[in-house]
């Protein structure tokens, strides 16, 4: 079966009979982010992890605009139309979250339910800085190579709140992401990921569960809250940024009680 979509590589937990499920990582993560959660999410849904653009197995174009956010939208949809969904749901973590939340803007109906993690890329508003500013950080990055790489804040390392077998898994994939892939993600992706000024357009049936030992997430959750109609938030006191990860129980609990309720509506 294929397994590649314009580059990004892609994984089907299981054989289609329970509705699809699209699990989008974070910011230098992998499809590893998602270990924890596959054998509870399989249950209930057909888990469908990916690897953006330079993380893990997926390809590094040359090309800018292949990182685009609107690219992105068009890959999803089109691994949509691959496993011959009509509807599925969509799930995004941290930069991820931007990712998928700007889809369910673009295609709502497509969507039958929406669920995402603690995002400040994505909440916040469009970042300030510009494009010479983020050419000369990418190209920083890009230079400096693996080492550049293993000194951004969100490369993943040992941690005392995670369990060990998982970032074990996080750093494994790490060490194969391109610093040049992950420097377009820097200049390309990430400037266009804020959602903040569309989170009353959207429409489809969202779920936030939301990492409360986050304290810079905790202001965007309430936002969240105020802009997003009909929103359901769990907040979970163990989570932090990570919360699929560190409370991968309560995470999952909750995603599952959201399929429920939708899966047969």
């Amino acid at each position: 079966m294929k397994n590649d979509i314009d580059g990004m590589r892609f994984d089907v937990h299981g054989d289609g009979d329970k509705p699809y499920l699209l699990l989008v990582h974070g910011f230098l993560s992998s499809r590893a982010q998602w270990r924890p959660n596959i054998e509870a999410l399989a249950k209930i849904a057909t888990p469908v992890t990916v690897d953006l653009l330079g993380h893990g197995r997926s390809a590094s174009p040359a090309e800018p605009e292949a990182y685009g956010v609107e690219a992105y939208v068009a890959r999803f949809e089109a691994l949509r139309e691959h496993l011959g969904a009509a509807r599925w749901f969509i799930c995004g973590q941290s930069f991820g979250a931007g990712l998928t939340i700007r889809y369910a803007l673009n295609h709502p109906d497509r969507i039958i339910g929406q669920v995402f993690t603690n995002s400040v890329s994505g909440l916040s508003p469009p970042m300030s800085n510009s494009p010479r500013e983020r050419a000369a950080r990418a190209a920083a990055l890009k230079d400096g190579g693996r080492e550049a790489l293993k000194a951004l804040p969100f490369y993943p390392r040992p941690s005392k709140r995670l369990p060990p077998a998982f970032w074990e898994d996080l750093v494994a994939d790490a060490e194969l992401a391109d610093p040049a892939g992950i420097a377009q993600a820097m200049r390309s992706t990430v400037p266009g990921l804020s959602v903040a000024a569309d989170l009353t357009r959207i429409t489809v049936p969202t779920l936030l569960v939301n990492g409360m030992r986050e304290a810079a997430f905790q202001p965007l959750r309430d936002i969240a809250v105020r802009d997003i109609a009909g929103l359901t938030v769990v907040d979970i006191e163990t989570g932090g940024h990570s919360v699929n990860i560190d409370s991968s129980g309560a995470f999952d609990a909750a995603v599952t009680d959201f399929i429920a309720s939708l899966a047969t509506g």
